[in-house]
């Protein structure tokens, strides 16, 4: 099977996925991750930041890593058809000129959500919406490995076109949905997925928030195509300064990355604070690091689409995906030094954009394709393809 080959390829990264979420709860348990406020202080806590920044890294790259091979299609003439709902949806140029302004609309909303409306209410309202996404995101990311009832059929979903239409729109983006029809498999994630996301609504917790996270960052790469390389530095360029004002020149994006309990950021474990307990009585309270879900799924979509380009293309004539996959990873490096360092929120994509863009230039003046990459375009690529036939 095709298909199965390219998401075979990600199966890897999944389960590093798996171990860094659910391995420092197990450390967590044991007792083996630092604490601050106790013998040898210090050496602790430059123990946590390090194993801190390195789960980080493995998590944010293992995201963009399984969601660029999910997101590869099979060659024409590899025996498997690719269904239309099953294709990424393309950005224009347009889309990422506005985005950056869209982002900013969105980003004080929250703010001012969270400035003058109660706590409980925001919470129940956002709480409740995420479990719906988070619903649709696990159980898609999780729908590849299930081995058995992937039978169209199984169960019919004509009932929901007593849904008000406003719903239907929200939910499928159409006003029929008479025609639906769910597999065994669909069935066992979805409702599995959602018995997790009540479990994140119920008890916010840390892994939860992440798995849903996780799952946010995988079909976001997998499902988002930039349609071209041109898009893409339009787009990283303007979240380029985007990210710069928001989070140098006002407070909102720190503001609403710390008081919107929601799974819009990823939270690393970085310590257990002593210092709770010795008036209080409580329990330790865990301290964490927060990586913001833009700062892998912005890059992400950049990086799927260059694999896209190498896989049409043939690795052995193309791998600007390895070259630009380091770089990023070594932009998330020059993030986390430079926030240690200065002790102060770093806006990722001011290391991430130009380590990606400078990476695709580089690999492009040494193979001397600037003009190519610039140009290229996966559309016309598909159009060519088929012209080929």
């Amino acid at each position: 099977m095709a298909a199965t080959k390219y998401v075979s390829k990600a199966c890897k990264a999944h389960v590093l996925l798996l171990l860094e979420t659910v391995g420092p709860l197990v450390l967590q348990h044991l007792g083996w991750v630092p604490r601050e406020g106790g013998d040898g202080g210090k050496a602790q806590s430059h123990v946590a930041t390090l194993w801190t920044s390195v789960v980080l890294i493995a998590t944010a790259s293992s995201c963009i890593y399984a969601g660029s091979w999910r997101s590869v299609r099979p060659k024409p003439g590899e025996g498997e058809k690719v269904d239309d709902e099953d294709k990424p949806v393309s950005m224009t140029a347009g889309d990422a000129m506005r985005f950056p302004l869209v982002g900013s609309a969105v980003l004080l909303g929250l703010f001012t959500a969270i400035k003058l409306l109660p706590a409980s209410m925001i919470s129940l309202v956002v709480g409740w919406y995420f479990v719906l996404l988070g619903t649709f995101a696990i159980a898609a990311t999780a729908l590849p490995f299930v081995p058995f009832g992937n039978t169209r059929g199984f169960l019919k979903l004509g009932f929901l076109n007593k849904l008000p239409k406003i719903v239907k729109l929200f939910l499928f983006e159409a006003e029929d949905v008479g025609a639906l029809e769910v597999t065994l498999a669909e069935l066992i994630c979805g409702l599995g997925s959602f018995g997790f996301c009540c479990w994140y609504h119920a008890s916010r917790h840390w892994v939860s928030n992440n798995v849903i996270g996780i799952g946010f960052c995988v079909q976001g790469i997998e499902m988002l195509s930039l349609g071209s390389v041109q898009v893409g530095m339009i787009l990283l360029s303007g979240l380029f300064f985007y990210d710069i004002f928001w989070v140098f020149f006002t407070p909102v994006m720190v503001t609403v990355a710390k008081s919107f309990d929601a799974p819009i950021k990823l939270l690393f474990l970085r310590s257990l604070s002593a210092s709770v307990a010795g008036e209080t009585g409580q329990a330790p309270k865990p301290q964490f690091s927060m990586l913001g879900l833009g700062d892998i799924v912005i890059p992400g979509i950049y990086l799927a689409l260059l694999l896209r380009m190498d896989h049409k293309r043939g690795f052995d004539k193309s791998n600007y995906f390895g070259f630009v996959f380091v770089s990023y990873i070594l932009g998330l490096v020059v993030t986390l030094v430079v926030m240690n360092v200065f002790n102060h929120a770093q806006p990722a994509l001011l290391y991430l954009v130009p380590a990606c863009l400078g990476a695709t230039f580089l690999m492009a003046v040494k193979r001397k394709e600037v003009k190519f990459i610039f140009n290229w375009s996966e559309e016309e690529e598909e159009e060519d393809a088929k012209k080929d036939k």
